[in-house]
Parts: C-alpha cells; structure tokens; sequence
C-alpha cells in the first residue's frame, strides 16, 4: 500500500500531487497539448474524485447554465491531461455542471499536467505582462495565480510588479455579472465604467446601467456619479467609527479581500473583541465565497 494514499488532503494540491493520478511520461498524446487553452469534449472529462463538495444549489446551476446560454463561458475550466484525449478536472465543477445543463458538448479549458507548477506560474506571469489582454483575462490570471499557484497576496505583488489596490481592482471584475464581464471583455465599456459598476451591489442594477452606459455613451464620470447617488439611497445609518487596525492587520484583512475578491471588514473594539465582515451583492457571490473559504 502506497503510504502517501493516507496524506491525499482535497482540493488543487491533492489532485496535483496524487501518486494514482500523477503522469509525468511523454505518454499524453492526443489532440491537445499540455499548457494549452482549448475546447474539449464534455464526454472526454472526468470528475476530480477530491472534490470536497458534493451538493450543488439547483437553483443556482440553473442561473448560470442560462447565463452560459446566453454568454458563453467566460473563464474556462481547469483540466489535468490524463493521457490520450482524457481529462481530470481540477477547477470549475460549478461551471462543468451548468454547461451539462445547458446542453453543450464541449467546453473551454485550461489544459495542465502534473508537476508543472513552475512553468504555470512562469506562464501566467508573463501572460499578465501582454499588451494586448482585456481586464477579464487579466483578473483571471491573477485569480490562478492565487488559487492554483497559492500565492498570497504579497507574493503576487512581488511576482507581476503590481500593487495590492491593482491586482485586487482586476480581481473583483470576475465577481461581475456575465453580461458586464463580456461587455468589459468586448471593450464596450471601460475599466473605469467597470470599477464604478463594482461599488453597486444590486447585479440586476449593475446590468441596467451597463446598457445605458452602451446605448447613452455615459462617461466613467457619470457612472460613478450614479453608484453615489444609489449608495446615497440605500445607506439608513452611519458607520460607526472604526478603530484603525495594526499595519500587520490590515495587511492580511486586505489579503483576505483579494483572495475572495469581496470588501472585507474587521472592528475590533478596546477590550480586542470584534467581528469580520465580508460583504457579498448576490447568492451566487455569497456561495462562492463560502466555496472559497471551505477550500482553506
């Protein structure tokens, strides 16, 4: 019996390290190569067995199956190759399910194989640094990099010469609504009319003023001048004030931010007691982010 059977955790890094699913031959053949991006048959993919998740809201599936409908899949799913045209799936079961649903055949996919953490890492660094990469993909990449690589926050900083305000900006367009993320994708609108749509939490308000933005020209200006005037509204009391957090604290507080690509708040009163808040504007963005912390 193999005694690293007994250490497979789940999640990235059981998959990737497995000694029963681990290929490192040239014996991977097959129509795609490893490293690349490409749309695979549904029926070529099979179910990453350490998946810590089982149940799936129904309602939810269905929401973003007519959305993949509608738009596409924006971010492809994650696959190991597994030899001739086989596939293990490492990330996007939610996305996997949905597309079933949807009736597709095939479905966009990051291809990798084991043991090449390195050159992923080397890829997406210098894939950010391409001129001519929309937002989406560029929030994309910061995500994997943060999820598949296990980068914190600094490290990420560190690795793409980026502040933590930039990286977590690009990260929280993913948490747009698909039709905000194609049309950012599509340059209809720009990265500053997207940064004003984040600060509003309603998605189906998101949406409206996405299509005046189209059809009115509306300048980033008067998209933010919108999400002020709605936050305005929706606003019945005061913050009450807040203790500044220790620099060591608010360091990880915005570390926890970006990772989850929400507005994260910690108070913490005289006697050391508090409680942290994450904000989320929908529960599609709520489960993701209990998806996200049940993976740590």
């Amino acid at each position: 019996m193999n005694p690293k059977k007994k250490a497979l955790g789940r999640g990235l890094s059981a998959i990737l390290e497995s000694p029963d699913t681990d290929i490192t031959s040239e014996d991977i053949s097959g129509n795609f190569v490893a490293g690349a991006i490409a749309s695979l048959p549904i029926s070529q993919i099979e179910a990453n067995p350490f998946q810590p998740r089982t149940d799936f809201d129904e309602e939810t599936l269905t929401d973003l199956a007519a959305s993949i409908k509608e738009q596409g899949i924006i971010q492809p799913l994650t696959v190991r190759k597994m030899g001739y045209d086989k596939y293990q799936l490492i990330a996007g079961e939610r996305r996997l399910k949905a597309s079933q649903i949807a009736g597709l055949t095939e479905v966009p996919c990051y291809i990798r194989i084991a043991n090449d953490q390195q050159m992923l890492e080397m890829a997406l660094v210098e894939n950010i640094q391409r001129e001519n990469l929309n937002a989406i993909e560029i929030g994309i990449s910061y995500q994997r990099l943060l999820d598949e690589c296990n980068f914190s926050q600094d490290e990420l900083c560190k690795r793409v010469g980026k502040d933590r305000s930039t990286i977590t900006n690009y990260i929280r367009l993913l948490r747009l609504p698909a039709e905000v993320q194609v049309a950012i994708r599509d340059s209809k609108i720009s990265m500053g009319h997207a940064r004003a749509l984040i600060n509003i939490d309603d998605e189906e308000t998101q949406v409206t003023i996405l299509h005046n933005i189209i059809s009115k020209d509306l300048s980033v200006r008067e998209v933010e001048e919108i999400a002020r005037n709605l936050n305005k509204q929706s606003s019945v009391r005061k913050e009450p004030t807040k203790r500044p957090l220790a620099p060591n604290l608010e360091s990880l507080r915005e570390d926890l931010s970006g990772r989850l690509a929400a507005r994260v708040n910690v108070n913490i009163g005289n006697k050391g007691r508090g409680n942290i808040t994450i904000n989320f504007s929908s529960q599609k963005q709520l489960e993701t982010i209990l998806s996200d912390l049940l993976k740590r």
